[in-house]
């Protein structure tokens, strides 16, 4: 072993000993301004390895540890700790601590008054993609000034942590006397229970779900500021940044999943769309039933109806199966699996109950249709034994790939989460936020010019038909339950006779339902007739 050898080993052992904590990493790569991204390039890992050394999912380890820790030290140099906290990685390489100069205010404090740049209809206005000024990691939106900058305040600026007053040390008159060896520790003879990966990964979830709610409640709280108490000021500044809010916080939830994914897929003709005005070839299933045996023009009306409101659908719709990898076309049933999602070209088979709602919605053309991975399983499960109320469809092909049903979980449990909390706080701003964030994830995942992060029709297509799934299965169970179904329309409603509250739960959470408000004739309780009754 060569001289230069050994004194790589030794300096890489004096550089782990010094190895700052998870915290000190993330500060002193936002401190410099670089992206994960560019961090694991230098380093040859992952970005997925970067975000885990820095939240203390791991630690770094060869081959990558020495030029990871190399470039720390070197920016715990530039990048001092605030006041008058030592600076580890220095101290072991100077004999000394080292203690940072004071510094006038850091220059992050200049970027807390940068704006977004918007549009006339107030959507943030996306550009290059780059650095964002105040986190480092890429974005297309942009400021005022037009450099990289995350809309309003959803991103933390890079400020220094608040410093830790340690204890003032005196010079001691006479030479201090040497410290009293301790009594060695007790060793228990039952090993300590060494934590389990899945322990580890939950723990990391749940604090990786309390730092995103964070972001949720500071978006809002900084809104609302700005606004100077207008509530309805604040709500619209809210909606319009929606949408680059929104895809920041599905960035951050897949930081520490298992899958990736293609934001820009090749995707099959019947995905795209021929004009600007004109669907592409995905029939949806979107559901608008009203029952023929039931009329509110009948000449006696005396059957007590209820509609009943569907709360947050598109938000339940998000746990999907949905395609991760690039669609491949099959023929016959070869696409066609519990493990694989896509877009399928069947024949149905007809459906012979005129008092239930069809589970290809509102339909009328005969033959065969281009329907989403989530109606063809809402079909098959129809044909099934427990329901049999259909033949199953002929399926001729499909264009599918391996699928996952958690893909958007972590986004669904987040956004869930932070809607249970604005309700039970009473707090409209953040509930609508809330929604305004779920809907247009979805409704601009195709092929929309609001959303350039991602065009994924096929998903959109899935969880929308998700959606009219979910809805048409309430509807199959109040039948089963004994109540009829007087109509269902769209996501969020159906209208039922009988005692609801026997088969469903009240109130205003994802799984419950609440009786409809509004203006309408069919909103709350209405009466209606039998037809020809």
């Amino acid at each position: 072993m060569s001289e230069n050898s050994v004194e790589a080993l030794l300096e890489e052992a004096r550089l782990v000993a010094a190895m700052p904590p998870p915290e000190e990493r993330l500060r002193l790569r936002e401190a410099a301004g670089f992206s994960r991204a560019h961090f694991a390039a230098t380093v040859g890992v992952g970005r997925q390895t970067i975000a885990n050394w820095e939240t203390g999912v791991s630690d770094p380890t060869p081959p990558a540890r020495y030029p990871y820790l190399r470039i720390l030290k070197g920016l715990a140099e530039i990048y001092p700790p605030p006041a008058t906290t030592p600076n580890p990685v220095a101290t072991l390489f100077t004999g000394t601590p080292t203690m940072p100069p004071q510094l006038p205010a850091p220059p992050a404090a200049a970027l807390l008054g940068l704006e977004t740049l918007r549009g006339p209809d107030g959507l943030a206005i996306e550009g290059d993609p780059g650095p964002c000024v105040r986190c480092g990691v890429e974005t297309t939106y942009q400021s005022t000034d037009n450099r990289p900058l995350h809309s309003g305040a959803l991103c933390q600026p890079i400020t220094p942590t608040p410093p830790t007053r340690g204890p003032e040390t005196t010079v001691p008159a006479v030479p201090a006397p040497a410290p009293a060896v301790p009594d060695p520790a007790v060793v228990s003879p039952v090993p300590a229970r060494v934590p389990t990966r899945p322990q580890r990964r939950s723990k990391s979830a749940e604090r990786a779900e309390a730092d995103l709610m964070g972001l949720i409640r500071g978006a809002v709280e900084h809104e609302a500021e700005r606004a100077d108490g207008d509530e309805d000021a604040a709500l619209k500044a809210l909606i319009g940044r929606a949408i680059p809010d929104v895809m920041h916080l599905f960035n951050e939830t897949r930081a520490t999943a298992r899958y990736e994914y293609t934001a820009y897929p090749a995707l099959p003709d019947i995905l795209h769309k021929p004009s600007k005005k004109d669907p592409d070839q995905i029939w949806e299933a979107r559901p608008a039933y009203n029952n023929p045996a039931y009329s509110m023009r009948a000449p006696e009306r005396d059957i007590k109806v209820t509609a009943l409101d569907v709360n947050a659908a598109y938000l339940s719709a998000l746990k999907v199966w949905l395609p991760i990898g690039k669609l491949e076309h099959t023929t016959g049933t070869d696409g066609v699996g519990p493990k694989r999602s896509g877009v399928h070209l069947i024949t149905p088979a007809e459906w012979v109950h005129p008092h239930l709602p069809d589970p290809l919605g509102d339909r009328d053309t005969p033959g065969a249709l281009w329907i989403t991975d989530a109606t063809l399983r809402l079909q098959l499960r129809l044909s099934g034994p427990k329901w049999a109320l259909t033949g199953a469809p002929t399926v001729h092909e499909s264009w599918t790939s391996g699928a996952t049903e958690n893909f958007l979980d972590a986004l669904r449990k987040l956004l869930t989460s932070a809607r249970s909390e604005a309700i039970a706080a009473g707090d409209r701003l953040t509930l609508e936020y809330v929604k305004a964030m779920y809907s247009k994830f979805v409704s601009t995942m195709g092929e929309s010019v609001h959303n350039r992060e991602m065009v994924r029709p096929d998903w959109m297509h899935n969880i929308h038909s998700q959606a009219y799934a979910l809805h048409c299965g309430r509807a199959y169970k109040a039948h089963q339950a004994g109540l009829d179904v007087v109509a269902l329309k769209h996501t969020d409603e159906l209208h039922v006779t009988g005692d609801w509250r026997q088969v469903f739960t009240e109130g205003r959470g994802v799984a419950e339902l609440k009786v409809k408000q509004g203006d309408g004739k069919t909103s709350g309780e209405y009466l209606v007739g039998k037809v020809g009754g």
